[in-house]
């Protein structure tokens, strides 16, 4: 429950500090006295967005700050999954820059405002005069009656299965467009994988190719200087082999005599035999190279096929060619296959529509169970109010499946027995509308367990024995949880275990908790105005039971 609010510098709060008591807080004062600021500056606190402009002083910060006793809400799991430190007594508050940059804490811990936004959705429920217009809502009412019929992880299941429901559709019709997109294209597939698998290509076949070109192009230079190598190698009177040959027999015959020689006819021999080896070499490619005119025509008819459709197909190298001619393949194979991945999909959606229906029945049965004892409940309170005649129904109507179910709920409302009930947010009036969505909201918050509810002149355009009945609907709802009442009724007022009075002095809005005799005087005046009279006064003390 909210325990304590302390509120500064927010429109015309200049500073206020409120300690609630644990079961009906009532607010009352004059219109315009700041009830509507109140609200705003708890909306600021559970996340709403901020307003710079509400800064009554621009050279210091907007401070929101509430102080919460959870300690009996289970609310670990939550504070865990949110990374926010848990503590029982756990402690809110916003500010707000002059610049207008905002910031949040729990418990002095940064949070984002989207955290803040759900920890306030287990804390508190605010209901304004406003929301008595979610009656047209078709999400309010599908909220409404499951959780009526605690639908919460069968409707997370379904959820899920209608978003892999979608999903599978989705690949389904990216499959059969793409199929279709390929079957234009089969044929111009067909032919490019044709072509390139008739290339047969090699990766490095062109760095092997150009060079075989350079040697058939200069054929007869390269024989020619082959030739001379050869020769001054091999000449059998002035040959560089048998020039070295006398040498080393020079050093041989002087061996004897001259230790050195040895070692230098080792020197020689390795370069004669290194030489022998290069002459060798070069007399077998003067055999091999010689002007082959055919050949130099296939090496120029091949690269000019492979630089053809580098060309054609813009790619750099032969790598880059075989990657393309292995995507055309797949495509191609994708085409072929596609009736068969086509099935598979159909497959996968035909499965996955059959687990989101059966859940969605799940649903609609559920709805429609738990429908009779939410329309008995609320006729019930309804009765209770002032509308002894009053007819609640609630229609469960199937529809084209969303992400809430197969169905559309539909609340009908009739305030007389003569009057067929007919949609809520067709036939109601202001009244009628403020008294329905009391009885929703106090059977919702009997099974969502929230510790507080927040009314904001729930009983508008209404007075007399019915203001008085929806009094005690509310002390009743007060008895099991925090109920925080902003009204302008003194039968409601009346029925408070706190009253707090909400007033403006020198253009600033203050808050005071009253006294019993204070509770006297402030009820009379609601009866009667600024001039008090003896009668209010004992209306006041009657109704107070004082």
């Amino acid at each position: 429950m909210l325990r304590r609010l302390v509120v500064e510098n927010y429109a015309l709060i200049e500073h206020l500090e409120i300690e609630f008591d644990s079961s009906l807080n009532i607010i009352t004062g004059e219109t315009g006295a700041g009830k509507s600021i109140l609200m705003g500056a708890l909306a600021l606190l559970l996340g709403a967005k901020n307003d710079s402009a509400a800064i009554k002083d621009n050279s210091r910060a907007c401070v929101v700050e509430g102080e919460f006793d959870i300690a009996r809400l289970g609310l670990e799991e939550a504070f865990k999954e949110l990374d926010i430190d848990y503590d029982n007594e756990t402690i809110i508050r916003r500010t707000i820059s002059p610049s207008g940059k905002s910031r949040a804490f729990v418990n002095d811990q940064p949070v984002q405002l989207s955290d803040l936004k759900q920890l306030g959705a287990y804390l508190i429920d605010i209901h304004s005069q406003h929301q008595n217009l979610i009656l047209s809502s078709p999400q309010f009412r599908i909220h409404a009656i499951d959780t009526i019929a605690g639908n919460g992880a069968l409707l997370a299941e379904y959820r899920e299965a209608f978003m892999v429901l979608q999903e599978a559709r989705k690949a389904l019709e990216e499959l059969k467009s793409a199929a279709k997109r390929n079957a234009d294209e089969e044929d111009w597939l067909r032919h490019q994988v044709e072509e390139l698998r008739g290339a047969n290509l090699r990766e490095g076949e062109i760095e092997v190719l150009e060079a075989e070109l350079r040697t058939l192009e200069n054929a007869d230079s390269i024989s020619e200087a082959l030739q001379r190598v050869t020769q001054s190698l091999d000449e059998e009177v002035t040959g560089v082999l048998t020039t070295l040959r006398e040498a080393e027999n020079s050093l041989r015959r002087i061996s004897e005599n001259y230790s050195a020689a040895g070692e230098l006819m080792e020197r020689i021999h390795s370069a004669a035999v290194e030489l022998k080896d290069i002459s060798a070499t070069t007399s077998y490619d003067l055999e091999r190279i010689e002007a082959n005119p055919e050949r130099l025509d296939a090496v120029n008819l091949r690269l000019d096929l492979i630089y053809t459709l580098q060309r054609k197909h813009r790619c750099e190298g032969i790598a880059e060619l075989i990657a393309l001619r292995d995507k055309y393949t797949e495509q191609l194979s994708a085409i072929e296959h596609s009736d068969e991945l086509i099935r598979e999909a159909e497959q996968r959606v035909a499965e996955a529509e059959a687990k989101s229906t059966a859940l969605a029945i799940k649903l609609h049965d559920a709805r429609l169970k738990a429908s009779p004892a939410l329309s008995s409940t609320v006729e019930e309170i309804l009765h209770t109010v002032g509308m002894a005649d009053a007819e609640f129904k609630i229609a469960v109507i199937p529809c084209t499946p969303t992400t809430s179910g197969a169905d559309t709920v539909d609340f009908l409302f009739s305030a007389n027995k003569s009057v067929e009930a007919r949609p809520i947010e067709k036939i109601a009036s202001g009244g009628e509308l403020s008294r329905v969505m009391l009885a929703l909201k106090t059977t919702l918050a009997r099974h969502l367990a929230l510790p507080t509810i927040i009314f904001d002149e729930i009983d508008t355009g209404i007075s007399g024995r019915t203001a008085n009945d929806v009094g005690d609907i509310i002390a009743r709802l007060a008895q099991s949880m925090q109920v925080i009442d902003i009204t302008h009724s003194p039968q409601v007022a009346s029925k408070g275990s706190r009253h707090f009075l909400v007033y403006k002095e020198q253009s600033r809005s203050n808050i005071r908790p009253l006294s019993n005799e204070e509770r006297v005087e402030e009820i009379a005046k609601m009866l009667s105005g600024d001039t008090i009279t003896e009668a209010a006064l004992a209306q006041a003390k009657h109704l107070l039971l004082l």
